[in-house]
């Protein structure tokens, strides 16, 4: 069985999850919440799911596996995963989205959600446990459940149009990138309440997968071709499952996801934001907020959110390199106080990036100028095998000696950082960051240098690096 948790959530190969695996793992986490007495028989757990074409399937049998434990399933329908968060806290039920965010359509997942939020590493340990102790013992049947008729979605659309003032985006011009992700119609319709003029492009009924965090070259022509043809102050869009964000100033150019973070922090006027250690190194000395860095996946996030919560903090964000952004206490935007959403949502950072430039009547790329953070660059080598890049992993952290020659060909090696992957600092003052998917067979490699020319030599020769490893 090819099913395994990742950074965020079960993932696996789409074949095997309109099987048995997802009848098993959604009743192991049906047995979860009622061992931690988190619900009881007869509660409802609501599911959602992403435009995938296996995700109507899942959600059937998480439908027949939640009946079958004595649970009553609604069914949200295809709904933005931070909508599905926010209406389940909101009821204090449990919840599961089916969705691979910005994996490829042959490969699909499942997040769970306690009714406080996210799942936490422990219980994902706590599930997995469940699923080994049912094996063999869980039958595979499909069910149907009552609809919510779109209260999840009308409650977030809400959620969203308080965070700005009223008339906040009038006589902006912005394109919305609908492709597949799930908030394609909502962020039209939430981008046209603030006055924006919104033109809607590429909607596709194929399942696209966009990865905010290494945007292809092909979806940056899309961009910079619209954005030159129709004079845009901003393109905006997100993955998937609309957790993370992409904002793409008025040339069509995608913003880095930590940058909208920074942004969005400062407009909060945040105390603290806890970020992974793949965010740009120049947050701490750009942002007017104490950093606290994770390793990667909004579970570390939350998980730092939580501890700067017990230490009296206030104010506390989170948000990731890939753009999602999570709020760790109850914010106040626009004169409305909205409950904390600790979980990433793309909605919040696109809103207050535009605000953040239009306000100050400064275009987005301006915005980035004035920041100036060390220019940062990222990609990513697919079917990397998970073998190959833990063996990578293994004969880096062995010794120095193995760090220094592999590096040899880029730079002397100054300093690493072995939170997340392994961080290079080379004396340089350029940083090159390898680290392995955790949910996918991929490699990532993540660089930044003095400007654009210098990081993209830099990444080409770190992806070269990954690429003559042979294991």
């Amino acid at each position: 069985m090819d099913v395994k948790f990742g950074t965020s959530g079960l993932r696996g190969l789409s074949s095997e999850l309109v099987g048995l695996p997802t009848a098993l793992y959604m009743t192991a986490f049906c047995r979860f919440l009622e061992e931690r007495g988190i619900a009881r028989k007869g509660d409802t757990i609501l599911v959602g799911q992403d435009l995938r074409p296996s995700s109507p399937q899942i959600a059937a049998l998480c439908f027949g596996a939640i009946k079958s434990c004595g649970f009553v399933p609604i069914d949200c329908g295809v709904l933005p995963t931070p909508a599905l968060a926010l209406s389940a806290m909101a009821q204090h039920v449990a919840s599961v989205m089916i969705t691979g965010s910005h994996i490829p359509a042959d490969r699909n997942g499942i997040k769970f959600y306690v009714p406080s939020g996210e799942i936490t590493k422990q219980n994902e340990l706590a599930i997995v446990r469940w699923a080994e102790k049912l094996s063999g013992s869980v039958e595979l049947q499909k069910g149907q459940a009552e609809s919510d008729d779109g209260a999840a979605i009308a409650a977030f659309l809400q959620r969203a149009a308080h965070l700005l003032p009223e008339g906040a985006l009038e006589g902006r011009k912005i394109g919305v990138y609908q492709h597949s992700t799930t908030c394609r119609s909502m962020l039209v319709s939430c981008l046209e309440g603030y006055g924006a003029k919104v033109l809607p492009l590429g909607w596709s009924d194929d399942f696209i997968p966009v990865d905010t965090e290494a945007v292809s070259s092909e979806t940056v022509a899309l961009l910079q071709g619209w954005a030159k043809e129709y004079g845009f102050d901003a393109v905006v869009s997100a993955d998937g499952d609309a957790d993370r964000p992409l904002v793409a100033d008025e040339t069509g150019l995608p913003l880095r996801g930590d940058f909208v973070g920074l942004l969005t922090s400062d407009f909060l006027g945040a105390e603290v934001a806890v970020t992974p250690i793949t965010s740009n190194s120049g947050i701490e000395k750009s942002g007017s907020f104490e950093v606290v860095r994770t390793k990667v996946g909004s579970p570390y996030v939350i998980a730092g959110m939580m501890e700067a919560l017990s230490q009296g903090k206030t104010n506390i964000v989170g948000f990731e390199a890939n753009g999602g952004y999570l709020t760790g206490t109850a914010i106040v935007s626009a004169g409305h106080t909205l409950a904390a959403l600790p979980t990433r949502d793309c909605f919040l950072p696109i809103l207050a990036t535009l605000h953040s430039a239009f306000s100050a009547q400064k275009p987005l790329s301006r915005l980035v100028t004035e920041y100036a953070l060390p220019y940062a660059a990222a990609d990513r080598i697919k079917n990397y095998a998970q073998e190959r890049s833990s063996a990578l992993m293994a004969y880096l952290r062995k010794s120095d000696d193995n760090l220094e020659q592999f590096f040899s060909s880029i730079g002397a090696v100054d300093s690493k950082s072995d939170i997340d992957g392994l961080r290079v600092l080379l004396k340089s003052g350029e940083m090159v960051h390898f680290r392995p998917s955790g949910n996918a067979p991929e490699m990532r490699c993540y660089v930044e240098a003095e400007n654009e020319a210098a990081a993209k030599v830099l990444l080409k020769k770190g992806l070269g690096l990954l690429d003559s490893f042979k294991g």
